[in-house]
């Protein structure tokens, strides 16, 4: 006869594991796009907050030359991961034995990264050292540059006829004067991003069979993104004083999924699917060096950017009647992300095609696997202990976020301070895996290595039985 493990008595445990057991560290993913809330038993509501700190540190590429892969050590970088909080919120009802409804609120996507010091990624407006960076090394300071460019300029005036490779050369001269200018008129300023994201998510679920084991679900998802972006310092070539605002816009997908549950041995699994979100978002970008190319370097435009779509698989099941294991697991196509703002990328254009270049990209898809158990101390206590592993979305990445996935290892717990209502806690400890930094160019622009990070979360949740017969 097989064990019978009641739901009523493992609900301390399970609860302990949802405080910081998915926090993601590939391409821009935060929150993990939870939906437990909404599978919970009976009436349920939850309040989370997360906080993330992550010390995420480097050396720049001291190397000067046309060889995108070279790589010698330079100047620290300093702790560039700003530390990131995010609230979730989720509310469950039952509307009868068969249908149920939730609302969830969440912050899925976000970046924060700050560079400053005595680095490339700041700007440090030494004209000499920017010339023969943005030369490969040809040109050894300001005033050789200044002088050819000035010669050139009076040959044209003069009714001369460049040839071929005098005009490569004069527009060379150019843009790597326009760097050096924009270099110095930024004088002390770090580069920096900040991405934030707000979701909203209601789901109507539908139980299925004669003993309401299977569940389908789904409903609309409502996400606003907002974004700032700063690119400072020699380390981003002509790029080097580029600033954009991406003003807060806010669009539509759908999330869809099925779930199966066997209350007598606590087991529950579901499969759940998140479409792309397609944004049209106002953006205000300011590139300095595009006026020497002859280009508005001042420019508001429509950009169109997509959120990924995802697939999350939670599972759960009881060891005995105190015990529980869960696994999670979440997929991610980080791959077909990119962002693609207007002005950077007709800027680059000259240089690499009609297609241009993206600001971010990500060569690999994210899988994310967690694994973890609970136990029931007493009725009122339950703790929990889980192991993860992220794999990032490729190495070398981009120098506004250079950490590839990592490795985790957490604990939590809950205690039930009356029959409904809860408070749990949790923390967990990250270990990133190494990556080099590098611009859209595939330059590498830094090396980051034996980084790591902690999150902590608090929840307040109340749950009570909704009984229909």
């Amino acid at each position: 006869m097989r064990p019978t493990f009641h739901l009523k008595t493992l609900v301390v445990a399970v609860a302990a594991f949802s405080v910081a057991s998915i926090a993601s560290a590939a391409g821009l993913d935060r929150s993990g796009q939870d939906i437990t809330a909404f599978l919970q038993d009976g009436l349920y509501a939850e309040a989370v907050y997360t906080y993330i700190d992550a010390d995420v540190t480097g050396n720049d590429n001291a190397y000067i030359g046309g060889d995108n892969n070279a790589y010698i050590q330079g100047n620290k970088t300093g702790d560039v991961a700003e530390s990131y909080d995010f609230f979730r919120y989720g509310v469950k009802a039952d509307i009868n034995d068969t249908f149920s409804v939730g609302i969830l609120y969440d912050e899925p996507f976000g970046a924060a990264a700050s560079y400053s010091g005595d680095n490339n990624f700041v700007a440090r407006g030494d004209l000499d050292a920017t010339i023969n960076a943005a030369s490969d090394g040809a040109l050894p300071n300001y005033a050789q540059a200044e002088g050819q460019f000035d010669a050139l300029q009076q040959a044209v005036a003069d009714g001369a006829t460049l040839k071929p490779q005098q005009q490569a050369q004069f527009q060379a001269l150019g843009s790597a004067l326009a760097i050096a200018q924009a270099e110095q008129a930024t004088k002390g300023e770090g580069t920096n991003v900040e991405v934030r994201s707000e979701s909203i998510t209601a789901i109507l679920g539908m139980k299925l069979g004669e003993n309401k084991n299977f569940q389908v679900y789904g409903g609309p998802v409502a996400q606003r993104v907002r974004a700032d972006v700063k690119l400072r310092g020699i380390a981003y070539g002509p790029a080097t004083g580029y600033t954009s605002h991406l003003s807060p816009d806010q669009d539509y997908g759908w999330l869809a999924g099925m779930s199966y549950s066997k209350p007598e041995i606590a087991l529950k699994a579901a499969l759940t699917y998140r479409s792309e979100i397609d944004h049209k978002m106002q953006i205000a970008e300011i590139y300095p060096v595009a006026e020497a190319l002859g280009i508005n370097p001042v420019q508001s435009n429509t950009m169109e950017m997509s959120t990924p779509k995802s697939v999350n698989i939670d599972f759960q099941t009881g060891i005995n009647p105190t015990t529980i294991a869960t696994a999670k697991v979440r997929w991610v196509p980080w791959s077909d992300f990119e962002i693609v703002p207007p002005l950077y990328n007709e800027v680059s254009k000259g240089s690499y095609g009609p297609d241009g270049l993206a600001l971010v990209g990500y060569d690999d898809d994210q899988w994310q696997v967690e694994l973890g158990m609970a136990k029931r101390l007493t009725p009122a206590l339950a703790l929990s202990g889980t192991v993860g592993w992220d794999s990032g979305a490729g190495d070398p990445t981009t120098s506004l976020g250079p950490i590839d996935g990592y490795y985790s290892a957490g604990l939590g717990a809950k205690y039930n301070v009356t029959e409904n209502w809860a408070v749990s806690a949790g923390g967990k400890y990250l270990w990133f895996g190494d990556a080099k930094g590098q611009l859209p160019t595939k330059k590498i622009v830094g090396d980051f290595q034996d980084n790591d990070g902690y999150i902590l979360g608090v929840k307040l949740s109340y749950q009570a039985q909704q009984n229909f017969n």
